[in-house]
């Protein structure tokens, strides 16, 4: 078994910013010479997260909409903790999940029809 690590470095605008790295990821997989497998995607941090869905603009506007629903930003008790104001990211991020396992083929990643 083969296991190969690489890192794609992202900036994002913080509160449910989407960003499709798609592309990036099946870029570093055809560098990485693997034919077919399983990519693990992780995000570092923890107020980011990583999962699968239809990269467009109304499923965008739609995730943030139902983030502002389920989890808006206010007053959480981690802010107490750390004086940051960030506790909403922390509950976004928790509720998706820091990784992803996608299986890929010579042709990318399996991501569906």
């Amino acid at each position: 078994m083969t296991v190969k690590i690489e890192y794609i470095q992202l900036s994002t605008e913080g509160n449910a910013d989407v960003i499709d790295i798609t592309s990036e990821v099946e870029e570093k997989l055809k560098t990485a010479g693997l034919g077919e497998g399983l990519a693990n995607i992780s995000v570092i941090g923890s107020t980011g997260a990583v999962t699968t869905c239809e990269f467009e603009p109304g499923l965008v506007e739609d995730i943030g909409e139902i983030f502002d629903k389920l989890i808006p930003s206010g007053h959480y008790n981690h802010d107490e903790a750390w004086g940051d104001g960030n506790g909403h990211s922390h509950l976004r991020s928790s509720m998706i999940g820091p990784s992803l396992t996608v299986p890929f083929d010579g042709n990318g990643l399996i991501l569906g029809v």
